[in-house]
């Protein structure tokens, strides 16, 4: 790249051309830190403000894809992840990576369909695991660096979770001391999971600063414990955001210094865990790149994020097909997916996912109750309206789907899991994953 194509891309952003971002998205690395250089606070939150606006615009246009491979006749249900959509979430991440010269690492318990992880690990420096199964998956699909997190450790898996890991973050000084002596043989790095002593989670259910929690050692505890490890200690890691913007990890910040300031110089790294909604369109990314800035700045240490949902934030769907209309006071369209075995995040978190097409119950002309197939009375996904009739056959898309489905689905009823397909680049879709019967069966005793 020479100094005229790079003048090019600048002379974009100061002029907020959106068609900059994608230029310089793709300037080679060196180049991208000599444009970041070269700009001034004010032409930096010009370069943030087109990055985020030509992202908007990408996902508005290729959201018709999604439509179109539903009407197309695909058998569902499927969960349709578009990898063109996530590369625009990864862009996002590695600006920030740009900005701040921090590591992001791709949460797997959010999301762990290998088949789009070439595209993802050229833009992320590796995956954060919670035990054996996500750290080994980890290695072998996603490769560079893997840290592993569990609220509590097999004696039994360790071994195992060792050769798969490169970080192993312990919840307690009685974890860490059964396993340090294996854990520096083994030359991986250590780091302790605490309590950063505010979080602000919709639901004590989502919140690992709550009353009673069990993840995380509490301040009380670990100035007691800290210093008779403290050079076996790399790094110290907490988690306290859930789907969350920057103001929120500002208040955690405040609180987990104040506690643990002066428990970090001289460490490797900290880490600020998941739940930073990056790519979702309201984020503040300044402020998290302030964030990011003035803590590394201030402590010397390597900054890792690890989030998970905005890695693959409306990047997937699933489509269904509407099987049956019953009435029962209102019109109730039974669909070939289920909230209870498909979607379960709908009735835990819980929160009602968009169809597209439609609006809230009434909104439209034709209101219908949405519900799975499953004995279960609750399997409802919820109430929506629409333009036109609902009739058997047609297909039901419900966007959001790549985060938290996949991973948590279950085959409750004997009821079959989604297949898995991946809308490639060009436009073409590509099933990656079929089940049946045995995937069912090999479940149960």
């Amino acid at each position: 790249m020479d100094l005229q194509s790079r003048d090019i891309v600048i002379e974009a952003i100061i002029k907020k051309d959106i068609n900059g971002a994608a230029k310089f998205h793709d300037l080679p690395y060196q180049e991208r830190i000599k444009v970041i250089n070269a700009l001034d606070k004010k032409y930096l939150k010009k370069l943030t403000y087109i990055i985020k606006q030509a992202k908007k615009i990408r996902f508005h246009e290729l959201n018709s894809r999604f439509l179109r491979v539903a009407n197309e006749g695909i058998k569902t249900p499927v969960y349709v992840i578009d990898e063109t959509l996530i590369e625009e979430n990864m862009r996002v991440l590695r600006y920030v990576k740009d900005r701040t010269g921090c590591k992001i690492l791709h949460a797997l318990k959010a999301y762990a369909s290998f088949a789009t992880f070439p595209v993802m690990k050229v833009y992320l420096d590796g995956t954060c695991a919670s035990g054996l199964n996500e750290a080994r998956l980890g290695q072998e699909k996603f490769g560079k660096e893997v840290h592993t997190f569990a609220a509590a450790y097999r004696k039994d898996e360790f071994k195992k979770i060792l050769k798969y890991s490169d970080v192993i973050i312990f919840n307690s000084f009685n974890q860490l001391e059964r396993f340090i002596h294996i854990t520096k043989k083994s030359n991986r790095q250590v780091g302790i999971r605490v309590n950063p002593g505010y979080g602000e989670a919709a639901a004590d259910i989502y919140n690992a600063c709550a009353p009673y929690s069990r993840l995380g050692i509490v301040y009380e505890i670990f100035k007691e414990g800290f210093l008779a490890y403290r050079d076996k200690i790399d790094g110290i890691h907490f988690h306290a955001l859930c789907q969350q913007n920057a103001d929120a990890l500002k208040k955690i910040l405040k609180s987990f210094e104040k506690l643990y300031g002066k428990y970090i110089r001289g460490l490797k790294w900290v880490n600020f865990g998941g739940g930073h909604h990056i790519t979702r369109d309201d984020y503040d990314i300044e402020l998290l790149i302030r964030l990011i800035n003035e803590f590394q700045d201030k402590y010397k240490v390597q900054v890792y994020l690890e989030p998970g949902e905005a890695s693959v934030l409306n990047a997937g769907v699933l489509i269904a097909s509407v099987l049956d209309i019953v009435k029962n006071v209102m019109d109730i369209a039974i669909i070939d997916a289920s909230a209870e075995t498909h979607m379960p995040d709908v009735l835990l978190m819980p929160y009602r996912p968009f169809i597209i097409g439609s609006d809230k119950a009434n909104e439209k002309r034709y209101t219908y109750r949405i519900a799975g197939p499953s004995c279960l009375a609750g399997d409802i996904v919820g109430d929506y309206s629409f333009d036109k009739p609902l009739k058997v056959g047609d297909r039901i898309v419900f966007t959001d789907m790549a985060l938290y489905s996949i991973v948590k689905n279950t085959t409750f009823n004997g009821i079959n899991l989604p297949d898995i397909a991946v809308l490639r680049k060009k436009g073409d879709i590509e099933v990656v994953r079929r089940f049946g019967y045995r995937d069912y069966m090999s479940r149960q005793s």
